[in-house]
């Protein structure tokens, strides 16, 4: 029996798939870190993205990086590079790969992986100082990651 599928039914079933969330082990990395496709299916929101910059319990950005645009937020670090004009340096696909796992594009960074659930050597519960509960959850949501891709990307010089 042969099944014919209407172009509506294509349509939905595309945008179904196209919305699925991505999980942390089923990351496709490209050759430099880069990770193409959305992680949720949903566009990133780039206020939210901002709110998780500054946030200590969750994206924690701010501990390590400085950025004009926050300067109204303490305590900027200075362990990694200044996140100025990071639109104009990378792309949405390695801004992605980068926070995803930063190990993949620079294989010696300090940068935690903010999408990981597996190879960690003695992990802890996030940002509690406690040992983790297996099974460990990412420190970001897929969502939360485009969120601050979103933001990242209004970052130019």
């Amino acid at each position: 029996m042969k099944r014919i599928l209407t172009a509506g039914a294509v349509s939905f079933l595309s945008t179904v798939a196209a919305t699925a969330e991505v999980l942390p082990e089923d990351i496709v990395f490209g050759e430099y870190g880069e990770v193409e496709v959305s992680l949720s299916g949903v566009a990133g929101d780039p206020v939210s993205g901002e709110a998780l910059m500054v946030a200590r319990g969750k994206g924690n950005c701010l501990a390590c990086h400085q950025v004009t645009a926050l300067e109204q937020h303490p305590f900027h670090g200075e362990v990694g590079p200044s996140l100025d004009g990071v639109a104009d340096r990378w792309s949405e696909a390695e801004l992605r790969g980068i926070v995803v796992n930063a190990k993949m594009t620079y294989e010696g960074t300090v940068m935690p992986a903010f999408y990981k659930v597996s190879g960690f050597y003695r992990p802890g519960d996030a940002y509690t100082g406690k040992a983790a509960v297996m099974p460990l959850s990412p420190l970001l949501t897929a969502q939360e990651i485009e969120d601050i891709v979103a933001y990242l990307l209004t970052l130019s010089d």
